[in-house]
């Protein structure tokens, strides 16, 4: 198929056979050019015009296994249907006494005896005579792999095509191994003797070949990648189109199996050493390429590594000194044992370090062999050095590998306890769970006095993310502060790490609260942190942490303390501000792939999402954390992105979804986080939102327990007591529920913040009606300021009821239709914070209806003053039964307590 655009070399062929048929003498023709360039594509269409024209076509293939056994191409030809009969006998008759060919450097040069002569002799005359008949095209492909005897039988036959009908046709890749010289001067001396030579496409000649195969013009932008990719090989766009053809970007060509299957396939009809140069280069991927080290590591001689170079870069198969493609890199070596591609490795490794190839380059060679570092004495420095320059560019994988390999090359004891310990670290980055193998050493080492301080912080950080409480207690009562004082900046690292645990792990640590050591920018973020969950938003504390977000670049040393002062942020009721912030950091986790700094950056952004009402956004957020590293790598932090899925799915009304992830196991140790807090807070939500307010009240009640013991008793944080009282509410408990909403008030504070804003909104449902108005509006002011739709859609919803019962339709309506349109907006599950009321509506007959014939009883019996626990035992049903009744029968109704359901309309009730 690779004709297209060879025309003019096709005529120029048929002219030979034109000469022929008019009988002026027979002619040859060498078709050159590099491996996967048409040669054998032209010849068969040729082939087929002379069959076409009756010539009788004998052909042969040249193969290099086949160059030591005498005759083979010659054998070939003469068994080819129509050949003259009795010729293979003939040649049979000599076989057994010929010399054999010569080794892989070259063939000994050999002369035929009397007796081979004259059988050579005898099949040209055979073919002379067959020509008289009918001409004859004789065709032999790769002609340099032809085996002595049978270019003996091709100078026998070229001397006498001057006079015979006798086409010879011969493709040839020079460059992949020359083929005799005497040959080529025989066929020069031939007046009728075409020499081609075929090349790789240009960038329209790739278009156009794609046109051929697609039938209508490509992309450009494929056209041109492929010819990127490909070289100009035909055979090698062909593939690309072959693996593209089921692409879903056709701008973008598949790089798959065809591609290297041909590209194999190219390689092995040359000779082995054409292989092994190949694999060599795939190896060492231009690490070095000069023609002694190519030598070295193939054995070959310098001179047969030029010429294999030529025949591969005449090919297309390189750009520059590499392969085009990693596909390419992969099928060349996979041909290769484990064992044999340690040893090129390995010897690379060697050839680069003498060289003083950079670090990163030589490691890359160490990382792929075996680790036995008696031989190679500087190979653990080495993957060190390489390991720490992939770290400080955020390379984490391969520093991991690095590490990794030197632990396997061996070193003595304190060296491995170091790399044992930034293993842990790099692992850490990569999936928490991959550290925690090394846990143990490093334990042993701190309990042999072998870990240093920075390391032991470290190792506690690890142990308390795995909820190892009681290891992580006993690791820190072992840091010693001498270190700390000889060194000031050794002494900043340990604070801004203290400090970090101390918000995170309140249980464990307590927080050292005092000024950060010489402006460190991590000590002023987790400082900022400590003090807003402390102390509640303050100018001072955004400040400190838009200060430190300025101040540092994402790296392995920054990150958690990026997220601090994000998080500060959020929780100082700048969540458009924490927002930014933390989408820019989160695009460089992903630019740098690093998953665990993916996973927990989307998950603090799922969080403030939730802050600013997106509850989709937060939704797929926290699922993108979760598929970035697995539930069960979080370790104690699992309550983070639990919450947040928790929290969108009950506040979208995706009741199944929210079940669903409240029943995953979650570590015992993670309510002793800071993370804890916000699975109770979400899970106490669902369990309200789902009729159970006994269980939401208990997740409420926990969370401000630990909260309160922690010093972190802020409703920025987590408002667990307008929560908590709203479960009061559903189970009519109003004094209770009075209370909790006052007391967060207070703490919320006079200014505007959304922890207000909730807090009114709950202060307001215990209220009588008539008081409800002045409390809801200053919640609607207090949530618009903080941007939180989702809750200002509640507020709205209510206040619209509020100015309904006072008879102030046209404010209800104006407040109806934002809610609803704020709650479209927001993702908001249909009527999520209460029902949508008619603003003309009364609990009338039509409104009552809404009640299923199991809720209205319970409700008949509510509405005329009786408990739970009576209710259930006049109905004969349980107390929760009641309380689910009850929860549903509030939310159709559109009314908070069961002061608001009237008596009238339940005389049923009066005489039970």
């Amino acid at each position: 198929m690779r004709l297209v655009g060879l025309d003019r070399e096709l005529s120029e062929l048929s002219e030979l056979l034109r000469i022929c048929v008019r009988g002026d003498g027979g002619g040859a023709a060498v078709i050159g050019g590099a491996m996967g360039c048409g040669k054998t594509e032209l010849l068969t269409a040729w082939q087929s015009e002379a069959s076409n024209q009756g010539f009788l076509v004998l052909d042969a293939i040249g193969t290099w296994p086949e160059r030591r056994s005498p005759g083979s191409a010659l054998r070939q030809l003469l068994r080819s249907a129509g050949a003259p009969p009795g010729a293979v006998a003939l040649l049979d008759s000599v076989h057994g006494t010929c010399p054999a060919a010569g080794d892989e450097t070259g063939d000994r040069p050999w002369t035929l005896d009397a007796a081979h002569t004259d059988v050579l002799h005898q099949l040209c005359a055979e073919i002379v005579r067959a020509a008289e008949d009918t001409p004859v095209l004789l065709c032999v492909d790769d002609v340099q792999f032809t085996d002595p005897l049978s270019l003996h039988w091709l100078l026998h036959l070229i001397r006498r095509l001057r006079q015979a009908r006798v086409v010879l046709a011969l493709t040839e890749c020079p460059l992949s191994r020359p083929a005799d010289p005497q040959l080529h001067a025989e066929l020069l001396r031939q007046p009728n003797y075409r020499g081609l030579t075929l090349g790789t496409l240009s960038p329209a000649g790739v278009t156009a070949l794609l046109a051929a195969h697609r039938g209508a013009p490509p992309d450009p932008a494929f056209a041109e990648r492929c010819h990127r990719v490909s070289g100009g090989n035909p055979l090698l766009v062909r593939a690309l189109w072959e693996d593209s053809r089921r692409a879903s970007d056709p701008a973008m060509p598949v790089v798959g199996d065809t591609y290297g299957d041909t590209l194999l396939s190219c390689l092995h009809r040359g000779r082995p050493a054409l292989l092994r140069l190949t694999r060599s280069l795939a190896v060492l991927d231009g690490d070095i390429h000069s023609p002694g080290h190519l030598a070295r590591l193939t054995g070959l001689e310098p001179a047969a590594v030029v010429r294999g170079t030529h025949a591969l870069e005449a090919a297309g198969l390189l750009d520059g000194i590499r392969l085009r493609h990693p596909v390419a890199a992969q099928a060349v070596l996979e041909g290769l044992s484990a064992a044999e591609r340690s040893t090129l490795h390995r010897e690379a490794a060697l050839m680069c370090y003498e060289e003083g190839v950079a670090a990163t380059r030589t490691a890359r060679h160490l990382r792929n062999c075996a680790g036995e570092g008696g031989s190679l004495p500087w190979a653990v420095p080495l993957l060190r050095e390489a390991a720490e320059r992939h770290l400080n560019g955020n390379r984490v994988a391969e520093a991991h590998s690095c590490l990794e390999a030197a632990l396997r090359f061996g070193a003595d004891d304190g060296e491995r306890v170091a790399l044992r310990a930034l293993l842990a670290s790099t692992s850490w980055m990569l999936n928490p769970s991959i550290s925690t193998p090394h846990l143990g050493e490093l334990a042993i080492a701190l309990s042999d006095g072998r870990l240093s301080t920075r390391h032991t912080l470290m190792l506690a950080k690890y142990l308390l993310w795995h909820g190892r409480f009681d290891e992580a207690v006993r690791a820190v009562a072992q840091i010693d502060d001498r270190d700390e004082r000889a060194d000031p900046e050794y002494a900043t690292e340990v604070r801004a790490t203290w400090e970090l645990l101390s918000v995170t792990y309140p249980v464990v640590l307590a927080p050292a609260r005092g000024e950060p050591v010489n402006g460190d920018p991590r000590t002023l973020s987790a400082m900022a942190l400590s003090r807003v969950l402390a102390h509640g938003p303050s100018e001072g504390a955004v400040a400190e942490a838009e200060s430190a977000l300025r101040a540092m670049r994402l790296g392995r040393h920054t990150q958690e303390w990026l997220m601090c002062a994000v998080a500060a942020l959020s929780f100082a009721d700048r969540p458009d501000t924490a927002a930014r912030w933390c989408d820019h950091w989160l695009e460089e986790a992903r630019a740098r792939k690093v998953p665990l700094w993916t996973a927990e950056f989307a998950s603090l952004r799922a969080g403030i999402a939730l802050r600013l009402g997106e509850l989709t956004h937060a939704r797929s957020l926290a699922e993108a954390a979760l598929a970035q590293v697995p539930a069960d790598s979080w370790g104690v932090c699992i309550g983070g992105p639990l919450a947040n899925l928790i929290q969108a799915a009950t506040d979208t009304r995706d009741f199944e979804a929210a079940a669903e992830y409240v029943a995953q196991p979650v570590p015992d140790g993670m309510f002793s986080s800071r993370f804890g807090l916000y699975y109770l807070h979400a899970r106490g939500c669902f369990q309200l939102e789902t009729g159970r307010p006994y269980a939401a009240l208990d997740d409420f009640t926990r969370c401000g327990e630990s909260m309160t013991s922690w010093g972190f008793d802020q409703p920025t944080l987590v408002p667990w007591r307008s929560s908590a009282a709203r479960a009061h509410l559903a189970l009519s408990d109003v004094r209770a529920a009075r209370q909790l909403a006052d007391e967060q008030v207070a703490l919320a504070g006079e200014g505007l913040s959304r922890a207000r804003g909730i807090s009114l909104r709950v202060c307001a449902a215990t209220r009588e009606p008539g008081e409800r108005t002045g409390l809801l509006e200053e919640a609607v002011a207090n949530l618009r300021s903080c941007g939180d739709r989702f809750q200002l859609a509640g507020a709205l919803g209510e206040l619209a009821r509020a100015y309904a019962l006072a008879g102030r339709d046209s404010r209800a309506r104006a407040a109806q239709e934002e809610s609803r349109r704020l709650e479209r907006e927001c993702g908001a599950g249909r009527s999520s914070h209460a029902e949508a009321w008619s603003l003309t509506s009364t609990l009338d007959e039509t409104t009552l209806g809404r009640l299923s014939g199991a809720e209205r009883p319970v409700v008949a019996l509510a509405a005329h003053g009786r408990t739970n626990k009576e209710i259930a035992d006049a109905l004969t049903i349980t107390v929760s039964t009641v309380e689910q009744h009850l929860t549903k029968a509030f939310r159709k109704l559109g009314v908070r307590t069961r002061k608001e359901l009237p008596r009238k309309h339940f005389p049923e009730a009066a005489a039970r």
